[in-house]
């Protein structure tokens, strides 16, 4: 019997103890009868909107959703919580979707999910099903597909306004995306029919994820040296063409990566079997074109490469949300060059329709601004998205660069003097070719005679590029409007070719300058090994992906709280009843057998005292860093907490892992001598076989604590990165 409390369901069914901001509201809305308009970012909670009151309401929820994939994954899901959930497409038997017809029709389903083709097509009969089953509410996914004004339009998702008027204002709708600008949201309201709909723009950032932004210049060696610093993670790669897709991902299976390609134009079995792969982490990295992905619900994807330029902002936000939607890191990178904005003018250029295409040419243009920005980038994005954001965020490639500023006077003046001396008529790949003396025939005759021509010889390409750019940042340049744009000067840069003005111009990256985060999640390597083993296992069996069974947020969660008992395992986030009731018994017989080996106990009470609301973990080892502040000792601390040496000492871990506190502040010197002594000795030893080398009187505490210090030191020139706490990632 499911409860009708929203909160209670969310904890017993989901796993989860308390809601995402703006979740509650949201629910309230729809279960009020309210039609409602969700603009919620990836991988922040927006099924939970609709699953909910589906799970409240009496009746069955019609949930309408574009890609097959994602039904799946949502019916997977929700059946391994014990939701009675069917989805209807054509890969279907005439035998199943008979069966889940009259599933439906006798009332024995809470979900449904249909594909709008197969919902409005040449469905009547269907369609006159609906008529006579209780429907308590209808849910529209990826609703920006409505909007001819979005970067996915589907013209079937016109036809739902069938739907949504033949039930009347007694079911109400639910519209959800994650991108939609002002234009796109009032043609979802339009488009659907929608009664005073209530909106909800809950915020697009996703702090997780780290944004970087490339020059195309040697792509393919850049990408590998990106890609071994994400070993065995699941990536998406995006390219334009769908032939670059296949020669990519063979020339990446060439080079050791588990790689499969993506696109429209492969058989239906074959795109089928390599998203199944992929969703199975078989396939570690699918080279893709933009069919692929929309809806794709993997928590664990690391993360999204661009080969090329998006179309728009709003496309390259919801491809770039497909990663780290478990709130834990995730990498997005984009390749560009202007020569992809050049190429991609054409291809957004709609014929016959001069206001569209002005419309879509701007969208590129901010997506090309968005590359060539020295600034911070999630400022950017957000800044598009209408929402206010601080200057620095600490996690994209221009927030943790420190650039090398140059004079770039004469770079400037050079550059200048081409553009005046050509008249001001020709774009930048002939400026560049001009400047750098090109022998190409496509350099007129009488060109090669004024004096400008290869003055910047010495400068390569892509670095003139790159210079131009920065000037026409600098509104020094612009580009003209039209098919063709052409480089010319502005009055500021004639102050500059006159020598009235210095610039000041930043040196161009090497392509070989990484940034890395460091992820503070080191301890109990065995223990994620075993679990992740294990979770395999439960996948197979189920025949469902191994992040479905948990995701990896869940999995640090076990692993830094170690359950004990189904009780405990229930404060876990992601384990509801039935899951625990599932896979309780084998999951903590593993955590137990590991705390056995390592000397550990729980340290569930700190979750507990998390689920109260009243203090969180980090509330928790504040208090502890205080006590320290007023210069008490682990001991001392222990007893005045009422908690276990064990416990506090796994506070510090934390703390050291932090830079809060330094090892030597909390151990004598000469006891970490001794550890560091063993560590050298044995540097691939589990902490049972180091504690055996060590007197009795060291604890596993000390141990994880020198151990945290060591890997501190050596990563010290790595920026850090503060994970996500997993609740976090509801």
């Amino acid at each position: 019997m499911l409860a009708n409390n929203p909160l209670e369901i969310l904890k017993n069914t989901f796993g989860y103890q308390q809601f995402r901001p703006h979740q509650e509201e949201i629910i309230q809305s729809v279960l009020s009868g309210r039609d409602t308009v969700v603009l919620m970012p990836t991988g922040g909670g927006k099924s939970l909107c609709y699953q909910i009151p589906a799970l409240v309401k009496e009746g069955t929820a019609l949930v309408v959703s574009p890609l097959i994939a994602l039904m799946k994954d949502q019916v997977d899901v929700l059946r391994l919580h014990g939701i009675p959930v069917a989805f209807l497409n054509s890969t279907q038997s005439h035998e199943e979707q008979n069966h889940i017809l009259m599933q439906l029709r006798n009332g024995e389903l809470k979900l449904i999910y249909i594909a709008p083709e197969r919902l409005l097509g040449r469905e009547q009969q269907f369609i006159d099903l609906i008529k006579k089953v209780r429907v308590s509410l209808v849910a529209v996914d990826e609703a920006h597909c409505i909007s001819s004004w979005g970067h996915d339009f589907r013209p079937e998702y016109l036809l739902l306004s069938r739907i949504t008027s033949m039930l009347g204002d007694k079911v109400p709708t639910i519209a959800l995306t994650a991108t939609a600008d002002d234009l796109t949201r009032r043609d979802i309201v339009e488009k659907l029919e929608l009664t005073r709909p209530e909106i909800f723009v809950t915020g697009f950032n996703r702090p997780n994820i780290q944004y970087t932004v490339r020059p195309k210049r040697n792509t393919y060696t850049q990408l590998l040296d990106f890609l071994k610093s994400h070993k065995d993670d699941s990536g998406i790669i995006y390219t334009l063409r769908r032939a670059d897709t296949e020669i990519l991902a063979e020339n990446l299976r060439n080079d050791g990566f588990l790689a499969k390609s993506y696109h429209a134009g492969m058989e239906r079995h074959v795109k089928d079997q390599h998203q199944e792969e992929f969703l199975k982490d078989e396939t570690k990295i699918i080279v893709a074109t933009i069919a692929f992905g929309m809806g794709i619900d993997k928590s664990n994807v690391r993360f999204v490469v661009h080969m090329d330029l998006p179309k728009n902002i709003e496309g390259y936000y919801q491809e770039t949300g497909r990663g780290g939607r478990d709130g834990l890191p995730c990498s997005a990178l984009l390749f560009y060059s202007y020569a992809d904005y050049f190429t991609l003018r054409n291809l957004v250029t709609i014929s016959d329709n001069p206001s569209q295409s002005a419309i879509m040419q701007e969208k590129l243009m901010k997506m090309a601004d968005y590359s060539n920005l020295k600034t911070c980038r999630r400022k950017f994005l957000l800044q598009y998205f209408g929402e206010r954001s601080a200057s620095y965020c600490g996690s994209c490639d221009n927030c943790l660069n420190k650039y090398e500023e140059t004079d770039g006077t004469e770079i400037a003046q050079k550059a200048m003097s081409a553009v005046v001396r050509l008249h001001q008529r020709f774009g930048v790949n002939y400026v560049i070719d001009f400047l750098r003396g090109s022998a190409s025939q496509k350099i007129r005759e009488e060109h090669r005679m004024l004096k400008t021509y290869g003055v910047g010889a010495d400068v390569s390409k892509e670095d003139w590029r790159h210079y131009i750019n920065e000037l026409i940042q600098q509104d020094l340049m612009k580009r003209s409007s039209g098919k063709y744009p052409v480089l010319e000067l502005t009055s500021q840069g004639r102050e500059v070719l006159n020598g009235g003005k210095k610039v000041t111009l930043i040196k161009p990256l090497e392509a070989g300058q990484w940034e890395q985060r460091s992820e503070e999640f080191h301890t109990h390597e065995d223990l994620i090994s075993s679990l992740k083993a294990l979770r395999r296992m439960i996948a197979d069996s189920e025949n469902v992906p191994a992040y479905i069974v948990f995701s990896d947020a869940s999995l640090q969660e076990l692993v830094t709280y170690l359950p004990c008992t189904k009780e405990d395992l229930k404060q876990i986030n992601g384990f509801g009843e039935v899951k625990v009731q599932r896979y309780g018994e084998v999951i903590l017989n593993e955590i137990s057998k590991y705390c056995n080996e390592q000397g550990l106990e729980s340290r569930i009470p700190v979750v507990q005292t998390k689920r109260t609301g009243s203090r969180t973990p980090g509330e928790t080892f504040q208090k502890t860093f205080e006590l320290f502040q007023r210069g008490k000792g682990i001991q001392e601390i222990a007893n005045e907490r009422g908690l276990t040496r064990g416990t506090i000492e796994s506070h510090f871990n934390i703390l050291i892992q932090k830079g809060q506190v330094q090892t030597s502040d909390v151990v004598p010197e000469d006891r970490i001598e001794k550890i560091m002594d063993v560590l050298s000795k044995l540097p691939e030893a589990g902490l049972g076989a180091i504690k055996r080398q060590l007197p009795e009187d060291f604890s596993y505490g000390e141990i994880r604590m020198v151990i945290s210090s060591d890997r501190k030191y050596r990563e010290r020139k790595v920026q850090p990165f503060r994970m996500q706490k997993p609740n976090e990632s509801l």
